[in-house]
């Protein structure tokens, strides 16, 4: 996925969004980037791999070298960003987060428009950001060019713009992605992260709508086209990828988790599927809190039987190569050998997404003496591979669990009873659910429910994202 963090300020701001965007690293883990402005530099950009050592250590000296009241930076999971842009509307530094699903048919159409060029990576795929400074380039404003890129663009783009004199940021059309606006006395600061500004002194000025589009400067925040209100955001932000301190439409990422928690826990003790265990467990380090709430609720006791070695491995910084994930997921996590032998364990994950992982934990856990093994999924059953952020983008959905092992019973067929499949109290449910504990070697095996995870993030389900799950917007 990614993130961004930008400031305009009557002071340099340079410090402000080197800490900023540090903050939004456990949102992406291959690429970084900074951009700053200042008359007597001029534009300035850095753009590093943190794929083998995190943001901070990559940018701190640049942040020394680099001046700037008017400053952005960005983790990216895709392209190198920010990259720098001349066009009829000036130069400037722009950084995107989200997918865009028909960039052949926009750069081809550009192309043949009248387009020269447009700045390609070493895998021969145009950079997102480049092809979205064309599309705002085919207006004569930014407003208008920003507007006009949304309503072509298929998948999700929200965007912050860097020019000599403002920050220009924009939501996605849909509101997947959160983007906040803070405020300090001499400052005006936008970021995907709330809790990434409130070191800094910034206090929340507003959050922006859908489709908005606003204007920075470090006295003003100035809407240039307002929200139209059609929100779905996406719900793995509660359920994983959010920081557990991070506050989306108000709700609170650690405390969405484990009321969660507590609703599989109900959902167990209503069904008569409350296992008979000594502990209720969490995956590391996002399964956590809902593992916490089932406990709370359930009454049996949490613990944590294995710890994640953070000092070289922590969450977000893992390699791009699966066999090394695999490999870097065993080993970071060090067993508590008083905590398994004997004993029988339920552990609550975020997530169930390819399974390869979670194989490699419970044999993990048996090969430590571990008596018996449960598992509960703090979402339901993933059944198509996002397509507006980077969440389980895979090159077939048959690379998901669940899919892969409906088409192994059903063929194509099998997608018409996705719903069923999702549902544990019909006959189709309960047998992916088997199938999966056999594969995994599980004991036992739920998933949250779709009304339990709405409940959870208690936003209307209109409101939300739900397409890794259901197939619908």
């Amino acid at each position: 996925m990614g993130g961004f963090f930008g400031a305009a300020s009557g002071n340099d701001c340079v410090t402000d969004v080197f800490f900023g965007t540090d903050y939004h690293s456990h949102l992406g883990t291959r690429r970084g980037g900074m951009a700053a402005y200042s008359e007597e530099l001029g534009f300035q950009r850095y753009i590093h791999s943190i794929e083998n050592s995190p943001f901070r250590t990559k940018f701190e000296h640049d942040a020394t070298a680099m001046r700037g009241k008017l400053c952005l930076g960005c983790i990216s999971d895709t392209d190198p960003q920010p990259i720098l842009v001349r066009s009829r509307l000036g130069v400037y530094a722009i950084c995107s987060v989200g997918i865009i699903n028909n960039a052949e048919e926009l750069s081809n159409e550009l192309l043949e428009n009248g387009c020269d060029n447009f700045e390609v990576m070493s895998s021969g795929n145009i950079n997102s950001g480049s092809l979205i400074g064309a599309l705002i380039a085919q207006k004569p404003t930014f407003e208008e060019g920003i507007r006009y890129a949304q309503d072509r663009i298929c998948g999700t783009m929200s965007l912050v713009i860097l020019t000599k004199d403002c920050l220009i940021a924009a939501r996605d059309k849909n509101g997947r992605l959160p983007i906040v606006v803070g405020r300090r006395s001499d400052s005006f600061c936008i970021s995907l992260e709330s809790f990434a500004f409130q070191k800094l002194g910034y206090s929340t000025y507003k959050e922006l709508e859908p489709a908005e589009i606003v204007r920075i400067t470090a006295d003003s925040c100035e809407t240039l086209s307002a929200g139209d209100g059609r929100k779905h955001i996406c719900s793995f932000m509660w359920t994983y990828y959010g920081y557990p301190n991070a506050v989306y439409e108000g709700v609170t990422v650690e405390t969405m988790r484990t009321r969660n928690g507590e609703i599989m826990a109900e959902n167990d003790i209503k069904s008569g599927k409350l296992p008979d265990v000594d502990y209720v467990c969490g995956i590391p380090d996002s399964g956590i809190p809902h593992a916490i709430g089932y406990a709370n609720r359930s009454g049996i006791p949490f613990a944590r039987p294995f710890i994640k070695y953070t000092p070289t491995w922590p969450r977000s910084f893992m390699p791009t190569n699966q066999t090394m994930r695999n490999q870097v997921a065993k080993m970071k996590l060090i067993p508590v050998h008083e905590l398994i032998e004997g004993k029988k364990l339920l552990f609550v994950d975020d997530s169930i997404v390819r399974g390869t992982q979670m194989r490699e934990t419970v044999e993990f856990l048996y090969e430590n003496g571990a008596k018996e093994v449960h598992m509960r999924s703090a979402c339901p059953p993933i059944m198509y591979g996002c397509k507006y952020l980077n969440f389980s983008r895979s090159t077939s959905e048959l690379e998901l669990i669940a899919r892969k092992i409906i088409d192994e019973f059903e063929g194509a067929e099998g997608v018409r009873y996705i719903e069923e499949y999702s549902n544990s109290s019909t006959e189709r449910g309960k047998k992916l659910r088997d199938e999966i504990c056999r594969r995994l070697k599980l004991t036992s095996l739920e998933f949250q429910s779709l009304e339990g995870t709405v409940k959870a993030i208690g936003k209307p389900e209109c409101e939300l994202c739900t397409y890794c799950w259901n197939g619908k917007k």
